[in-house]
């Protein structure tokens, strides 16, 4: 076992603390005791750059006193750590203004299945073995075309978590899980100047990994194929999101339809429920209990059971990402998205990429993203690109140094097509999106 602390003995440290927080007057309380244990390794131009290993231990301990709310937190777990880490919550607690929506989770909501879903693979690598890969996955990207001159590495990384919630309504439930992956950046020179770009992988267990070598070639394409960018004229065009970028707009939905921001009246789609915000033909789901999907569990960080649903059906607001706290502020109940969403799928209209480029007929294809130009109150959007662009429905030249702008609002109800082409290696299945039209702001 890579671990410090069996199932049983976190799960025993929980109950005394939990027991802890009753004994010094606590009314209700929760606990989470977690343990990770990885490495990180990194090599450049052959040579090793970084070995890191990193074990960490956590308790979060959250302690109502009434409607007062109590947070204190410790690494150490030895038993006068965590008596003075629970006193402290209670001391928080006592000084701490009433809050009516404060307190845990509704009992009745709590999951009874707590089983996982496949998603702890140890990979017990050692750093020798770390290294070769991470030099094999390198030596792929700078054979793979003689354009690329330099490298900016390639890396291994594993990590392997566990961690033990319970809270005094009786909830108790162990989990873990593993985060395996390689990665590569490299740099492509050509009379025209130099260009960099990177790719990898990631997933529970490293036999669903792509090869370090098909990890090392992807970068290594990626960035040969950015030789040459150029800026394009002002004006207005269809854009259309890589799967690279193409989360980036879902995340900005869930933003703005996440308690936090509804019930602080800082989001553009204040009171949405049941309206559309999206084409027909457009519906998001939420996916809890995918095998080996890294969102994927039974309860959220309140134990509040999970289920599939929909979050948006057929362009229209179905639901909010909220947990108890923010479900309280707004009256409404928790949909199990305390800690945050759980493998959301966006519905696709066509089978690939080159269906979407071919409707676009001309105009750009992002593939990156820069800048934090988003206002999640106002919906407006403007963000630096680079990507391509297109002539005829076919990629015509790379494109750097350009900005998209438009209003979120408007984006989202203008989405031409999405393709079914996500990321192999992301828990969120969102495929390349088209918009209608956008301002691109060039030379």
């Amino acid at each position: 076992m890579l671990f410090n602390h069996t199932p049983e003995q976190l799960t025993a440290l929980c109950s005394d603390t939990l027991a802890l927080a009753k004994k010094y007057g606590a009314t209700a309380a929760e606990a989470d005791f977690s343990e990770s244990v990885g490495q990180s390794v990194s090599v450049r131009l052959n040579e090793i750059e970084q070995i890191e290993f990193q074990q960490n231990t956590s308790l979060d301990i959250t302690v109502y006193v009434g409607r007062r709310k109590g947070r204190a937190s410790t690494a150490d777990f030895s038993a006068k750590a965590l008596n003075d880490t629970v006193k402290a919550a209670i001391d928080i607690a006592r000084y701490t203004a009433e809050d009516d929506c404060a307190g845990l989770a509704d009992a009745d909501l709590m999951a009874a299945d707590t089983g996982g879903f496949d998603r702890y693979h140890e990979w017990n690598l050692s750093a020798d073995e770390a290294v070769e890969l991470a030099k094999r996955c390198e030596q792929a990207a700078l054979d793979t075309d003689a354009r690329i001159e330099n490298s900016e590495g390639a890396g291994v990384q594993t990590d392997h978590f566990q961690y033990v919630y319970g809270n005094s309504h009786g909830f108790m439930a162990h989990q873990q899980g593993t985060h395996h992956g390689y990665s590569c950046s490299v740099v492509a020179a050509d009379e025209a100047g130099m260009q960099r770009d990177y790719w990898y992988d990631a997933a529970c267990r490293r036999e669903d990994l792509d090869t370090p070598e098909s990890v090392g070639q992807t970068a290594a394409e990626r960035t040969v194929r950015r030789l040459g960018s150029r800026s394009v004229p002002t004006g207005s065009y269809p854009v259309l999101f890589d799967p690279t970028v193409s989360g980036g707009l879902i995340n900005h939905l869930v933003g703005a339809l996440s308690g936090g921001a509804l019930y602080r009246q800082s989001s553009f789609l204040i009171d949405s429920l049941g309206r559309k915000i999206l084409p027909d033909f457009v519906s998001l789901r939420e996916e809890p209990h995918i095998p080996r999907a890294f969102g994927s569990s039974h309860f959220d960080t309140e134990g509040v059971a999970t289920k599939p649903r929909f979050v948006i059906e057929n362009g229209v607001v179905a639901g909010y990402f909220l947990g108890s706290y923010s479900a309280r502020k707004l009256g409404m109940q928790t949909t199990a998205n305390a800690g945050g969403a759980h493998n959301l799928y966006l519905s696709h209209t066509h089978a690939a990429q080159s269906d979407l480029l071919k409707e676009m007929g001309t105009g750009l294809l992002v593939t990156e993203l820069m800048g934090q130009g988003v206002n999640t109150i106002t919906g407006d959007y403007s963000r630096g690109a680079a990507g391509f662009w297109v002539e005829n429905g076919v990629i015509a030249y790379p494109v750097q140094e350009i900005t998209i702008a438009g209003r979120l609002q408007d984006m989202y109800l203008n989405i031409a097509g999405i393709a079914d082409d996500p990321l192999k290696r992301s828990s969120n299945k969102i495929g390349s999106v088209l918009i209608g039209a956008m301002t691109i702001a060039g030379a």
